[in-house]
């Protein structure tokens, strides 16, 4: 997967990239990650990339010409998933990611300042957001969305069921997990998960990740009760 990402702070990204699983990542040239600075494509003494808001304002906003410029520049950036990262974006989970892993080159627009030329959005897919709180640009997301992205490619994890067995993949927050020594200062580890029996582990995991999720999210929790519901209603109903 190639990852193009348009920003005007490029040395942002340069720690994120360089260590844990995205490294991994590159390295296995599984994931190709390019960083595009954005005044290199814009004109005039100071490389001006945002100007004044029309009808007046306070702040600034990112210019239209700059950005189709870069655009336009990215080698396959015509067939490629293209998002623009702002705090008015649909909101990016766990479902989003395992389809933006599906793709096989995304670009991501960092927004900033007070936002961009609305007339950009014609040449996006789309629009993201992190979460209903706003950050200084859409550096941070950009981390965030291609960190969770490059865990769910093939042979980028060193065990394939670890992306499976993570938090939002079945609806559900991740169970507890547990580690040596069984024993620490009278804090035991619960017995079941020493006892071999694989059957008994994955009931008590499930009922464990469906209480959490119930007391941490009950949201997500009544959404996953009622899709197994539903699903169980179809079953008997004859459906599919």
């Amino acid at each position: 997967m190639k990852i193009d990402i348009i920003t005007i702070f490029p040395g942002m990204f340069d720690s994120v990239l360089n260590a844990s699983i995205l490294k991994r990542a590159v390295d296995k040239k599984k994931l190709k990650v390019k960083i595009h600075y954005l005044r290199d494509f814009a004109e005039g003494k100071h490389l001006q990339v945002d100007d004044s808001p029309y009808g007046g304002g306070c702040g600034m906003v990112m210019k239209l010409e700059p950005i189709l410029k870069c655009l336009k520049s990215i080698r396959g950036a015509k067939k490629a998933k293209k998002l623009i990262l702002t705090p008015a974006g649909s909101l990016f989970d766990q479902a989003a990611a395992v389809e933006l892993s599906k793709e096989k080159q995304i670009v991501l627009l960092c927004g900033h300042y007070e936002g961009y030329d609305e007339r950009v959005v014609k040449f996006f897919d789309g629009e993201l957001s992190i979460g209903d709180y706003v950050l200084t640009g859409g550096e941070l997301p950009a981390m965030v969305i291609v960190d969770a992205i490059a865990r769910l490619i093939p042979g980028v994890l060193g065990n394939e069921d670890s992306a499976k067995q993570d938090s939002f993949m079945d609806g559900l927050l991740d169970c507890p997990h547990y580690t040596k020594p069984a024993i620490y200062k009278k804090m035991k580890v619960p017995e079941v998960l020493l006892s071999g029996n694989h059957k008994k582990i994955n009931e008590w995991r499930m009922q464990e990740a469906l209480e959490r999720t119930r007391e941490r999210r009950p949201a997500l929790f009544k959404a996953k009760v009622g899709k197994e519901a539903s699903k169980a209603e179809n079953r008997k109903d004859g459906g599919i």
